[in-house]
């Protein structure tokens, strides 16, 4: 968070809504007349902390517009949303750390010091380790599924401020309908309990808005996964798995990769194997069918009749659970044989064994 977020966050107070004011993410209303903060009593009474949750919301508000498909959803739409939306995760979970204790903003808590926040000169946290924070430390549940779309919210964020973002524009919107149905249920649960009743007033109808906002993003992407599975992906439930650039379950995997037919996306087998394989890098990538080394071992087909296996991402060879062993000699996995053996030895360590025996 820069400083001048930081000083939002300690001016959520007493701000009023004026008229909208034309900018280069769309009208917006405009937030003035903040009031002055003592920061010593913000720093001394627990009620006295000013976390920038109308901010967020606004933020937020601004996510919905520029996603609200009823209008047309262009590219320009998708940055601001991206922009908007990584803004309102950084600024709302900081808020909830900052209540836990104001050194938990600071990137390094152990150097944080009064005069530094009250100055503004510092380097908060990334929004990872704010997560990181708020589970180990104020003890607050974030599932892996909501940890990795803010993780993929700030990549996104990052490529876009720094290189362009060239993500396909429906896969962008499917994970920030994650990202805005979590930032929403962490503001009910976790910051709005919290306000003063003049304070949940002021932003009531902006949290209505950004709520049925929600629901319609969530409804496009249900109904176009609807669609999907009375089309493209019917039938192909035994070669259907989780998207990792959309995050839906509809990816078919062929040889040599795969297309996913909610976003469009098309995959190679190598591109896929960062993130099906748990062990990429290491011999226990190889497909004892072809030799590849895209043996993935976190693949989950949408069937419920597939059950845990090994899938190679290049040739799409299957090894149900237990089918594979360790090669004794390499450590590659192997099949184990149909006659029991006293080891278990890959093709390349047989011949080599044999090689080495006296003709």
């Amino acid at each position: 968070m820069t400083p001048d977020a930081l000083s939002s966050a300690h001016q959520s107070r007493g701000v009023r809504v004026e008229a909208p004011e034309k900018h280069a993410s769309g009208t917006r209303p405009r937030l003035q007349g903040a009031m002055p903060v003592n920061r010593r009593q913000s720093l001394g009474q627990k009620d006295l902390d000013f976390p920038p949750i109308p901010n967020g919301v606004d933020y937020l508000l601004s996510v919905v517009d520029h996603l609200d498909e009823a209008t047309g959803v262009e590219p320009r739409d998708i940055k601001y949303a991206v922009l908007h939306l990584q803004a309102a995760a950084e600024v709302l979970l900081k808020a909830r750390l900052f209540r836990e204790h104001w050194s938990l903003v600071f990137k390094d808590p152990g150097k944080a010091t009064t005069k530094t926040l009250a100055d503004h000169s510092f380097e908060s946290c990334t929004t990872a380790a704010a997560v990181e924070r708020l589970r180990n430390i104020a003890r607050i549940s974030v599932s892996d599924q909501d940890a990795k779309a803010l993780k993929a919210l700030a990549d996104d964020r990052n490529a876009l401020q720094h290189f362009g973002l060239t993500h396909n524009a429906r896969a962008v919107e499917a994970r920030a309908a994650v990202v805005l149905d979590f930032l929403v249920r962490f503001l009910d649960e976790e910051l709005l309990p919290r306000l003063a009743d003049e304070e949940v007033r002021e932003i009531t109808q902006d949290m209505d808005r950004t709520r049925r906002g929600l629901t319609t993003i969530q409804s496009f992407v249900t109904k176009r996964m609807n669609r999907l599975r009375s089309n493209a992906l019917k039938g192909q439930e035994g070669s259907t798995t989780s998207c990792p650039s959309c995050g839906q379950l509809a990816l078919i995997l062929a040889t040599g990769g795969g297309r996913c037919h909610f976003c469009g996306t098309a995959w190679t087998s190598g591109a896929l194997a960062e993130h099906f394989q748990s062990d990429c890098g290491t011999e226990q990538c190889e497909c004892p069918a072809c030799g590849a080394w895209t043996l993935a071992d976190l693949v989950d087909f949408v069937s419920p009749e597939i059950a845990e296996l090994h899938y190679c991402l290049e040739c799409a060879a299957r090894f149900p659970a237990g089918t594979l062993g360790t090669c004794n000699g390499c450590g590659v996995p192997w099949p184990y044989p149909e006659r029991e053996a006293a080891q278990l030895l890959c093709d390349h360590c047989q011949r080599d064994i044999r090689a080495q025996e006296p003709q």
